[in-house]
């Protein structure tokens, strides 16, 4: 087709085309926009929407109590240990010292130093009390922050139990916010597309016709690009089942569509040579014939055998000779191209 147009021509439809993509541009801008902000209608929610909020606040206080009261027995612990190693070091001490001084006073086996005896040895049996009172404080303390951690596991137990289940709750909202997000959406591109089909159908070739197509080019953006990337998949369900749905009607669509282009070829097969040429696109018909195909039928003819006047398929004239100069040309031609002939003084 672009051999026939003028070369004025054929930069006006580029700059046209160039409209048509510019304004397009525009509202896929506008539309992306829009399609995104359409999740802001929505509440966000969040875990703590969804938790119960009593038992959480329990669980956290009991948890930050077990966590303080661990520190506090780790803290008190250290310094019992300490003071252990103090007691077991004095009583070792004075044990070493009271064995000296006994192997002194067998050796001198002097009697007049069983009073100190006593003494010694209740000096040392005080010491060992320290050491098990000491000792006691320590186990008394590991248990103490035994307990403590056992407190802040159950906790974190049931502070655990709580989120999971305020988490199940805040997926299952999630999906239902995601439908109708989803629903939102189609709601937006749906008509769209409705209305760049019926664009595409009556007005393509209009006047207008950069802006149809820009038009066109933003609803496809929209539905295809703006739309189905956020189709629920519900495990996969939902986008195959839309996916065998869009397929069933497309090839239906593109069935009916082909058995009545079939039809209505066979009728224009069936009219007079001069009304299917009448009929035809000027434009159309030469950018058929461009290809080496029948402007009438589609089909391919050889156009470079001279002996071929006429389409062998469905036999509509492909070429005739002009009255005055008898010159062989298109029959599609509007003048003869060797004397200017117009082509209705031309004949078969």
């Amino acid at each position: 087709m672009s051999k026939a147009l003028r070369l004025s021509e054929k930069w006006f439809r580029r700059g046209l085309w160039l409209v048509a993509f510019v304004f397009g541009g525009f509202l896929i801008g506008l539309g992306g926009s829009i399609v995104g902000d359409l999740p802001q209608v929505e509440h966000q929610y969040n875990q703590e929407d969804f938790i119960d909020k009593p038992a959480a606040a329990q669980a956290r206080a009991a948890v930050k109590a077990g966590q303080q009261a661990e520190q506090e027995a780790d803290t008190a612990l250290e310094q019992a240990q300490l003071k252990l190693q103090v007691a077991q070091t004095d009583a070792a001490a004075a044990r070493e010292t009271f064995d000296n001084w006994l192997a002194t006073r067998h050796a001198t086996g002097s009697a007049d130093q069983d009073p100190e005896l006593l003494s010694r040895t209740k000096a040392l049996d005080k010491l060992k009390a320290a050491e098990r009172n000491a000792q006691s404080q320590i186990e008394q303390l590991e248990q103490r922050a035994l307990d403590a951690r056992q407190s802040v596991q159950a906790a974190h137990k049931q502070l655990s139990t709580l989120e999971q289940t305020a988490q199940e709750g805040l997926y299952a909202e999630q999906r239902k916010q995601e439908l109708r997000v989803f629903g939102y959406r189609l709601a937006l591109t749906l008509p769209l597309l409705v209305v760049a089909g019926w664009l595409f159908a009556k007005k393509r070739k209009s006047t207008y016709w950069p802006f149809v197509w820009g038009f066109i080019y933003f609803a496809l953006f929209a539905f295809f690009i703006e739309l189905v990337p956020y189709l629920p998949s519900y495990g996969g369900y939902v986008r195959y089942v839309v996916g065998i749905v869009l397929t069933v009607l497309v090839g239906r669509q593109a069935i009916v569509g082909l058995n009545r282009y079939l039809e209505k070829q066979k009728l224009a097969e069936a009219l007079p040579d001069a009304q299917r040429r009448e009929e035809l696109s000027y434009d159309v018909a030469l950018a058929r014939l461009a290809k080496s195909v029948c402007p009438g039928c589609e089909r391919q003819v050889d156009l470079k055998d001279a002996g071929i006047d006429f389409c062998p398929h469905c036999g509509i004239g492909l070429f005739d000779h002009c009255k005055p100069c008898n010159t062989r040309k298109s029959a599609f031609a509007k003048f003869c191209h060797a004397c200017g002939t117009p082509a209705g003084q031309a004949s078969a």
